[in-house]
């Protein structure tokens, strides 16, 4: 019976202690991955642009709907002629469907607007050759010159785009974390400590910019990651 209880109490006192052990264990882990340090790394690059996309907008006007139709289409073929002169092909010139505005469908007596009928169009270059298509832009006022009065405020200037991102975003993202561990490490030294394995990270913000107001066709290309890094002792 003795034998019995004192095996029953070494028992316990193991329970006991392994316990102790367990929560001793627990509390480290705890302690350790309640240290990290956030840091965020970037990286860019400047690039070209690879594509231009260049809508010439137009509206005429008039009280014969024939007649503006005449001129709408006349306006239309000098914008091609305009583009095909410079080098451009038919299959990077797309023209829009025309839209008609009859101004005096709601409108009557004194608030009739001189004008019956507007029509407009769009047409759009779209093209990779952007040092053509910058030649062709500073060229533009032959345009109006010829008679074509273009609606600049309607998206007439035009949007440089870089299309390759996928290409080079890899490596900015390898060369922002590279930047991101940098920092993580000087933090670490700085406090006494080592930086251990990531806790998390994101690869944040991806931006193209253009890399001046004078130069939208020249990109900025900027990569930010945000990193969690434990620390150890």
């Amino acid at each position: 019976m003795q034998s019995r209880n004192l095996i029953a109490a070494a028992l316990i006192a193991l329970g006991v202690a392994g316990a102790g052990w367990f929560a001793a264990q627990g509390m480290a882990h705890l302690r350790t991955a309640d240290r990290y340090v956030t840091v965020k790394g970037s990286a860019e690059k400047i690039v070209d642009a690879d594509l231009v996309v260049w809508p010439l907008s137009q509206t005429v006007g008039g009280n014969e709907l024939g007649a503006v139709q005449a001129q709408l289409d006349a306006n239309t073929r000098t914008i091609r002629e305009f583009l095909t002169s410079a080098g451009f092909k038919d299959d990077e010139v797309v023209v829009s469907p025309p839209r008609l505005e009859d101004r005096w469908t709601y409108a009557y007596g004194d608030n009739r607007p001189p004008e019956r009928y507007r029509y407009s169009n769009t047409v759009t270059l779209r093209t990779s050759r952007v040092k053509e298509a910058l030649g062709a832009l500073r060229r533009s006022g032959d345009i109006v010159a010829r008679g074509v009065m273009l609606n600049t405020e309607e998206g007439g200037g035009p949007e440089f785009d870089y299309t390759q991102l996928n290409a080079i975003k890899p490596t900015l993202i390898a060369e922002a974390t590279a930047a991101a561990r940098s920092s993580a490490e000087q933090f670490a030294k700085d406090s006494g400590a080592r930086i251990g394995g990531i806790r998390s990270a994101n690869q944040g913000v991806v931006s193209i910019e253009n890399r001046d107001a004078g130069s939208p066709q020249i990109k900025k290309i900027r990569v930010v990651t945000t990193v969690e890094y434990f620390l150890k002792d």
